[in-house]
């Protein structure tokens, strides 16, 4: 497997989008590459920090008033 394949699936994974053997091969692939096993572990890092956040988004109204409010400056 080639490193950008393995960062691929590693972030399917992080979304749990990742099938049985795609994380089984991502993670043979983190056995002899260090620096994808670094990137897996950062990407680990980011997802748990965001959803501990709780971060709230916009609704598409309220996106669209702030659109309207910027056409007209």
């Amino acid at each position: 497997m080639k490193c950008n394949e393995a960062a691929h699936i590693c972030d399917k994974a992080q979304y749990k989008e990742a099938g049985f053997w795609e994380r089984i091969s991502m993670k043979v692939h983190h056995i002899y590459c260090r620096i994808c096993r670094e990137h897996s572990i950062r990407n680990t890092k980011l997802t748990q920090l965001f959803q501990r956040a709780n971060l709230k988004t916009l609704s598409a109204s309220e996106k669209e008033a702030i659109r309207q409010r910027l056409r007209k400056d």
